[in-house]
């Protein structure tokens, strides 16, 4: 069976499509293709845009990956207007093509994030949570999530995953985060009450996986760890795990005064639970995060 999969040269999607290789023909969007068949060898077919997909029915299932990262820089107009349109105008067109379609593909699996959920407090926060966050990162996400639940019909299921920050052994939010604790200058965001809402990366691969193979899985998951922390817990762990001290703080006002808007995302945070997963029989391997951030960090031998 063919799967298609945008943004697969990212941190998930780099992790997840070897293990779809052992089993599925896989043809991947991406801008650089020689690049991504340099990567991950000539089993993957590398096509430079959607135009190049002749007829979507040739799919069993596409995996919807793509979008710059949130966090990568601040949030002028010009960047906001480059998020909704790396998340959005993809998705749009995989929609678009699968309704269009005779036979459709299966499933269609689309990323989104738990900033969808805006600040909650210390409430947990689950699927069925009502929301009425108005901030960028909720617009974002709802507008990102709807495009993606168009394609639902009785020929194709859609799951989208609201991922929460995702942490892995190479690239992405963790090693962006180690540069103070390696200094022994590392501490909680703001006053660290925060909710933070992680999930490892082999986790994250083994949800679409789940996802991708359990046919009554459908709507909305979020893709977290059962046990979120507080981000002061989560720095103690980060200083812990490294053996450093843990006593800097990084006030508000300087995270508000060097990144704007997009400091008040890591300011509230959210403490968010993968209720419907657990529902469908989804077994995290990371429930907890010492654990997680010792696999991430430390060498093999060093975990025990």
């Amino acid at each position: 069976m063919k799967i298609l999969i945008t943004g697969g040269t990212g941190l998930i999607g780099s992790a997840l499509i070897p293990q779809l290789t052992e089993k599925y023909h896989v043809t991947l969007l991406t801008r650089q293709p020689q690049r991504a068949i340099e990567r991950f060898g000539k089993q993957v077919q590398a096509l430079k845009s959607l135009a190049e997909v002749s007829d979507i029915s040739d799919f069993y299932a596409v995996i919807n990956l793509q979008g710059e990262g949130i966090a990568d820089k601040r949030w002028t107009a010009k960047q906001k207007l480059r998020l909704e349109q790396s998340r959005w105008a993809v998705t749009r067109q995989l929609s678009e093509r699968m309704l269009a379609a005779a036979n459709p593909p299966q499933v269609f699996i689309s990323g989104s994030a738990i900033g969808y959920y805006g600040a909650q407090g210390r409430t947990p926060v689950t699927e069925a949570t009502k929301v009425q966050a108005d901030d960028f990162a909720h617009h974002l996400c709802a507008e990102w999530e709807q495009l993606a639940l168009a394609a639902d019909s009785d020929k194709t299921r859609v799951c989208v995953l609201r991922t929460g920050v995702v942490l892995a052994p190479a690239g992405g939010a963790l090693r962006k985060m180690l540069p103070p604790y390696l200094l022994g200058l590392g501490g909680p965001l703001g006053h660290g009450q925060q909710g933070f809402s992680w999930i490892h990366l082999d986790d994250m691969v083994g949800i679409i996986l789940h996802l991708l193979e359990t046919a009554d899985c459908r709507g909305i998951y979020n893709a977290t760890a059962p046990t979120p922390v507080s981000q002061q817990e989560f720095s103690a762990a980060i200083a812990k795990t490294l053996r450093k001290s843990h006593f800097m703080r990084v006030p508000s006002w300087v995270l508000k005064l060097a990144l704007g808007e997009l400091s008040e995302m890591l300011l509230t945070g959210q403490f968010v639970l993968p209720e419907r997963l657990q529902q469908a029989g989804y077994q995290f391997r990371y429930t907890t995060v010492e654990p997680a951030l010792k696999a991430c960090l430390l060498p093999p031998s060093s975990d025990d």
